[in-house]
């Protein structure tokens, strides 16, 4: 019997993607550029930072924002079930300080992500990433203490961790993600995808 673990990004796939809420919240329209349009994280994140900054918005004003977003209808009863058969592991490239709210909407299952350094005002001065390709290094370092990863995201950061897992699945992403990478098989509903890791897991 393998140790199985499920690997699941947080943004896309569980709740609304969080930059594109606080877009639409606090009216700055270029802060919906994500990781689908902006492959390079430290990149985007550099210009964010520096969109809030030239706004004078700081952690407060996002983590108002965040506490309206709720999870993705049927994430939390996906999630439930999931982790009733299995271990899980929510694997992000967030921040502790936007996750806190939506994980405890979610019945609070583990997440690695990373975190943000935040003046005393408020302002978020930078960002300190866990570790480099965080998620498919959090992967491999799964696997090299004996569990077998089975791995699900939407975007571009995920797909190192989909490719290295056992069982490996898009959800909810792009047509051009799709069409870019056709061998990964794409679902677009909570039941699509429980099904096809309850596969993996009696595979």
């Amino acid at each position: 019997m393998s140790m199985n673990i499920v690997c699941l990004d947080l943004e896309g796939v569980l709740v609304p993607e969080i930059w594109i809420a606080f877009a639409e919240a606090s009216n700055i329209p270029e802060l919906r550029r994500t990781t689908r349009d902006e492959p390079d994280y430290d990149k985007l994140m550099k210009w964010r930072l520096g969109v809030l900054k030239e706004h004078g918005l700081g952690l407060k004003e996002i983590q108002e924002t965040i506490a309206k977003i709720d999870p993705i209808p049927g994430a939390k009863e996906f999630l439930d079930e999931l982790r009733s058969m299995t271990q899980v592991i929510i694997i992000s490239d967030t921040f502790t300080q936007f996750a806190g709210p939506l994980m405890k909407k979610l019945g609070w299952p583990t997440i690695f992500c990373n975190s943000l350094e935040v003046a005393p005002n408020g302002e978020i001065t930078g960002f300190k990433m866990r570790i480099e390709n965080s998620k498919l290094s959090t992967v491999k370092a799964l696997q090299s203490i004996g569990y077998e990863t089975i791995a699900s995201g939407d975007s571009h950061n995920d797909l190192g961790m989909i490719q290295a897992s056992k069982a490996g699945f898009l959800f909810k992403s792009t047509e051009q993600i799709k069409k870019d990478y056709p061998e990964l098989p794409a679902y677009e509903t909570y039941e699509e995808l429980m099904a096809a890791i309850r596969k993996a897991i009696a595979e």
